[in-house]
């Protein structure tokens, strides 16, 4: 087996991506060492590559990532997130973070977090733990780490991105409560807007709106499960006509916010029934204000929910979504040129430039 693993580091905004080899770990209990099949760059990779969002330097880009168990440590077992032990060869996929279990923030459901996190493509490089990040040949997973199989039925195209854009959007159906033949509006159509719309549909939601100001995005999201579909920036009474059809005026369920527009998020307010929900998923970087009217909140019974990530439950309903409806949607269709590594500046700059959801590194 090899000693030594490649990968890509970013060392800043603006700065020359480099190629670096580092040791492979002598694993500890409960680690995992995973030779890496393929990485998606999400866009918070891109908004840490063009200097939207800082993350500590130098570090290994990349947390949509699949691959197969390529070494175990010696004596106790590590189990999957079922319980089940790992095996090498296993083909797999886990939490874009390891948590302790054990702190106030674990104690209370939100493992995402953890006291001590450890998250994936976002580590600062450190000699005890280098590989943390997809874009490498390897990837030292952590003790606490949740590790799901992933059946060999899944493509990489439609599994790849699991653990980050689907996982994340099951979060955010699981904190907006059950709906069943209920009204969903979505502000944003790329990956996570699809992907919600998708699997709205697969948890019974009737109808799903979507609002993006890119019309091909919204051709896409009817391809996608979206029951109506508005162009973002036409007139508020597009909007409102779409929600007056599909509610007779009551307002939707759930208005769930990936864009992280502030005019999307006080839109989906608006459109609120009474005792609606709010999910905001997409801010995950510095926005200005959004207007929310206090006596709104009150008199409607609105509820606001801010997700940032999401707990490993999630990611095992993402990948039960991924496999029941591959069929469905066309999610392979998504991903567009796969580079590799030794190419990631191009990798980058066609996934800021060539309109494809998501663009795939391989080792």
């Amino acid at each position: 087996m090899k000693t030594t693993a490649r990968a890509i580091t970013f060392h800043g905004p603006g700065r020359a991506l480099e190629t670096n080899e580092f040791a492979l770990p002598n694993l500890q209990a409960g680690e995992v060492l995973v030779k890496i099949s393929c990485s998606t760059l999400c866009g918070s990779d891109l908004h840490t590559y063009h200097g939207d969002r800082g993350t500590p330097c130098p570090t290994i880009l990349g947390h949509e990532i699949l691959g197969v168990v390529a070494e175990l440590p010696a004596g106790a077992a590590v189990l999957d997130h079922f319980g089940m032990p790992l095996e090498i060869g296993a083909r797999v996929t886990w939490g874009i973070a390891a948590s302790c279990g054990d702190c106030f923030f674990c104690r209370h459901e939100l493992p995402q977090k953890c006291a001590t996190l450890f998250k994936y493509g976002h580590q600062q490089i450190t000699d005890a733990h280098p590989l943390s990040g997809g874009m490498a040949e390897y990837c030292h997973l952590a003790s606490g780490t949740p590790v799901f199989r992933v059946p060999e039925s899944l493509p990489d195209t439609v599994a790849c991105p699991a653990n980050c854009a689907t996982a994340t959007v099951a979060a955010a159906l699981r904190v907006a409560g059950k709906h069943p033949d209920g009204a969903l509006l979505i502000h944003g159509a790329g990956m996570l807007g699809l992907t919600a719309a998708a699997m709205a549909r697969w948890q019974g939601y009737r109808d799903v709106i979507v609002v993006d100001v890119n019309q091909q995005r919204l051709i896409r999201a009817t391809e996608f499960g979206a029951t109506r579909v508005v162009v973002a920036g036409e007139t508020d009474s597009s909007l409102d006509d779409a929600v007056e059809a599909a509610t007779a005026g009551r307002g939707v369920d759930v208005a769930i916010d990936v864009s992280g527009a502030p005019a999307a998020m006080r839109q989906g307010l608006e459109a609120l029934r009474v005792g609606g929900c709010a999910v905001w998923v997409g801010a995950v970087f510095p926005t200005p204000p959004v207007e929310v009217i206090p006596e709104q909140v009150v008199r409607k019974m609105i509820e606001i929910h801010g997700l940032h990530n999401y707990a490993p439950c999630d990611l095992a309903t993402a990948l039960d979504f991924l496999n029941q409806t591959q069929a469905d949607y066309p999610f392979s269709e998504l991903i567009g040129d796969s580079y590799p590594l030794d190419n990631a500046e191009a990798a980058f700059a066609a996934a800021r430039e060539s309109g494809a959801f998501r663009v795939m590194l391989r080792p």
